[in-house]
């Protein structure tokens, strides 16, 4: 059966390592009724996952598709030719699992797929570059701590698990990846305007180098409530928990 050849356009890098697949798939501790993997490629996780309940790999490459069709014929109909992207996930039984070795020119926007649908997402477990995972669940007044640190950590228990070398990949990135597993947590609704809190976020790491009071400056805030201490700091100090008060003073002096 003829191979499938990674595509560098598709972010594409095969795992080629049994016991680091296996490993992976045992670090999916969540009970769910349907699991997704993202980007089966040539199925080193999918062979693990093909009889769990639920479970569907989802690939845009219709040469992995074909791929893992004919090598699992019994399982044909659990390989979707689907952008995880754009695909509606409502569709799918709640609790939902995710699991893959995220292409790595789109795992931010997985992330931010996966915060859309946070309450239907119970558990991920994902390979993805360790760059992104270091940044992922570093904590306040670390220089990597961004828009995903917050935004994630708010809804999910984030671990990082380990580090992959590129050596058992196809072909070998030139970084190290990373496994981090994502949890959902308790928190069902932040106790502040969602939308003005992401809008908050993004704003104060856009310009992370500057003060609140000037990164939040085109919110048009009155000088009495940015004279408040929390202005003279920038975003990267704030906790989680920081950004819920910070997005409920902007909120109170709006209305």
């Amino acid at each position: 059966m003829k191979k499938v050849k990674p595509k560098k356009y598709l972010g594409q890098h095969f795992l080629n390592d049994e016991s680091i697949a296996l490993k992976i798939v045992q670090s999916f501790k969540s009970p769910v009724s349907s699991l997704l993997e993202i980007g089966p490629g040539m199925g080193v996780l999918t062979r693990h996952l093909l009889d769990t309940p639920g479970f569907l790999a989802l690939d845009v490459d219709q040469e992995s598709i074909d791929y893992l069709s004919e090598a699992y014929p019994a399982h044909h109909e659990k390989f979707l030719l689907a952008d995880f992207l754009s695909t509606d996930l409502s569709q799918f039984t709640a609790p939902l699992g995710v699991i893959g070795n995220f292409p790595y020119n789109i795992s931010s926007q997985i992330f931010f797929r996966i915060l859309e649908a946070r309450n239907r997402v119970s558990q991920v477990v994902c390979m993805i570059q360790k760059e992104v995972a270091d940044r992922i669940v570093s904590t306040e007044g670390n220089k990597v701590y961004g828009i995903l640190s917050v935004l994630l950590q708010a809804y999910f228990d984030i671990e990082y698990l380990f580090t992959v070398k590129p050596g058992v990949f196809i072909p070998p990135p030139k970084v190290n990846s990373a496994v981090i597993r994502l949890t959902r947590n308790a928190t069902f609704q932040l106790d502040c305007d969602e939308k003005l809190f992401v809008k908050t976020v993004k704003m104060g790491f856009g310009k992370r180098r500057k003060t609140l009071r000037n990164a939040l400056k085109d919110l048009d805030l009155p000088a009495d409530l940015t004279r408040d201490d929390v202005f003279s700091k920038r975003a990267e100090q704030l906790t989680v928990n920081d950004f819920v008060l910070l997005t409920k003073q902007i909120s109170a002096c709006r209305k």
